[in-house]
């Protein structure tokens, strides 16, 4: 079969490699349909997470099953799926309390797993034309329709982009009714603006510095914030302020709830063309309104193996928390538990809903993944949400 292939820092390329088969009664093999691009995958492209050549990357994919192990019970060949990002077993100690993306045995040297991503377990990615998908029972969502109909980009965001903008929203305790900042626009942060607009928010602020991205926040129904144009923080509060605070908000000028859709690769406004890790952060404690919430969807890795200017390579940060504290704020994080989302998003989808395909704006063949990256990595072309066609 072929499959896109780390080959060298911002070098991918297209390689046949060996079929993906069934290696355990428990297992299928699942023909991609679409498999999507993610910033994720850009942090190994740009050697910051320690890809080694020959990783196959690729965590967001959507097929058609064309072959299932003995002891699989529920999923049978022809069936169309979405996969999770975060690979489980399904019954473990973390499994059976829905916490999926930290399954103790789907890798042995820690919690959790996911395809294609370097230090979380030994599978190949789904970048390719056949992927095996251990645990079959778990972790293949059935989905109705054919390959290529109107719902094919909707349902590929259900193996990570839209599960994961929804997540953001429960870390950050969005509730209707609330005002929400989403620090980046990228898809996840797109996917969590239009989640929390989904859920009841009375505004929405997505803060970004590329024109693509601000225009679809705003398509989305959004308010967009182009740091660009100065201190995002103070761009809110003045509109807020513009528009007419509700009454008993008088003192408060901030929002109820932040979500960092960024992590560890923010830009340093100060510097532009440096980094600046703990940028969203700062700003969201500047941000949050007292006893508010802050989620964090956006990745900081414990190592970060190539470091930019301004950025450290231990994933320590200096963080706030006097701020926080003083606030009474919350701040959670973490990755997906995506098995708690996937059915009811996809119901959500069915149903006409939600529509979260609107952020895919490029399609492709495995041929064209390469330059699909370096437009991607160099945010050029308009790419917010590229997706690959095995």
């Amino acid at each position: 079969m072929r499959a896109v292939v780390y080959e060298d820092v911002r070098t991918v390329g297209v390689h046949d490699v060996p079929d993906a088969t069934i290696e355990r009664d428990s297992d299928a093999v699942v023909r991609v349909t679409s498999s999507a691009l993610c910033g994720s995958d850009l942090h190994m492209y740009d050697g910051r997470t320690g890809a080694t050549p020959g990783l196959v990357p690729g965590h967001e994919p959507l097929g058609v099953v064309e072959q299932v192990g003995r002891a699989v019970e529920t999923v049978t060949p022809g069936m169309r799926v979405v996969l999770p990002t975060h690979l489980y077993c399904g019954t473990c100690h973390m499994c059976a309390r829905g916490l999926s993306a930290a399954c103790l045995r789907a890798r042995r040297d820690g919690p959790g797993a996911a395809y294609g991503y370097a230090g979380m377990g030994p599978y190949r990615g789904a970048q390719a034309q056949l992927l095996r998908v251990p645990w079959a029972d778990a972790n293949c969502i059935r989905l109705p329709g054919e390959p290529g109909d109107a719902f094919e980009d909707d349902f590929v965001l259900l193996a990570d982009a839209f599960v994961t903008g929804w997540h953001a929203t429960v870390l950050a305790d969005v509730r209707a009714g609330d005002t929400v900042a989403v620090f980046g626009a990228g898809a996840v942060g797109l996917l969590a603006a239009y989640s929390a607009l989904l859920q009841g928010a009375r505004e929405v602020y997505c803060i970004d510095d590329i024109g693509v991205r601000l225009d679809m926040a705003g398509n989305l129904g959004a308010t967009p914030v182009d740091f660009r144009l100065g201190d995002p923080v103070e761009q809110i509060r003045e509109h807020r302020n513009l528009t007419g605070l509700p009454l008993g908000e008088a003192k408060l000028g901030g929002v109820d709830k932040v979500i960092d859709a960024v992590g560890f690769q923010a830009h340093d406004r100060a510097r532009p063309g440096r980094e600046r890790p703990d940028q969203v952060i700062s700003d969201a404690a500047r941000l949050v309104n007292p006893a508010g919430t802050v989620g964090v969807a956006g990745v900081y890795p414990l190592r970060d193996l190539d470091p930019g200017p301004g950025a450290t390579p231990d994933g320590n940060l200096t963080v706030p928390w006097g701020a926080f504290f003083g606030k009474g704020a919350t701040v959670r994080f973490g990755r997906t538990h995506d098995r708690r989302y996937t059915t009811p998003l996809r119901d959500l989808i069915t149903s006409g809903r939600a529509r979260p395909g609107v952020v895919v704006t490029h399609h492709g063949t495995l041929d064209d993944a390469p330059e699909l990256y370096r437009q991607f990595d160099r945010r050029d072309d308009g790419v917010v949400k590229a997706v690959l066609h095995p």
